[in-house]
């Protein structure tokens, strides 16, 4: 609103250049320079140069580490994306601790984990204190200025 232009993960605007299909097993860990869906099963830990999308009849069981994740299926264990964002769908679940910059979870997805944001160097909390130690500073030098023009008058 106001000019502040609002961004989300679309899935589909990611060009896929790996997909596991529905009903395939990988057993064992998968990794690929590029973005990947996976609607299928990975018993193992999936690395991703670019995004994963997590189709809704998807399940992984291990670590994730990929830019962007999208998750409408089932994810457990850990995921990391600590430059991008992870958004969970309401058909997501989600069963590890998460690390992002990011994250999206939608009404009845599932998180049971931790969560981790990547990126904040400062907490609004000590944003917040910061500007009422400067509004402060700002009033005393006013009221300093004012009694100075009163000691100059006299």
């Amino acid at each position: 609103m106001f000019g502040k232009k609002e961004t989300t993960f679309d899935a589909s605007l990611e060009q896929v250049g790996t997909i596991i299909g529905l009903g395939a097993v990988l057993d064992g860990p998968l990794t690929t320079k590029d973005s990947t869906r996976i609607d299928g099963t990975v018993k193992g830990n999936v690395t991703i140069s670019g995004a994963l999308i997590v189709g809704q009849e998807a399940k992984i069981v291990g670590t994730v580490s990929a830019q962007n994740v999208y998750i409408a299926g089932e994810v457990n264990g850990n995921i990391s994306a600590p430059a991008g964002k992870i958004e969970i769908s309401d058909t997501g679940k989600v069963y590890g601790d998460v690390t992002c910059k990011g994250i999206i979870i939608d009404e009845n997805a599932v998180f049971a984990g931790k969560c981790d944001m990547t990126g904040l160097e400062k907490t609004s909390a000590d944003i917040a204190k910061e500007r009422a130690a400067a509004d402060k500073a700002a009033s005393s030098e006013s009221d300093n200025k004012t009694e100075e023009k009163k000691d100059k008058k006299k």
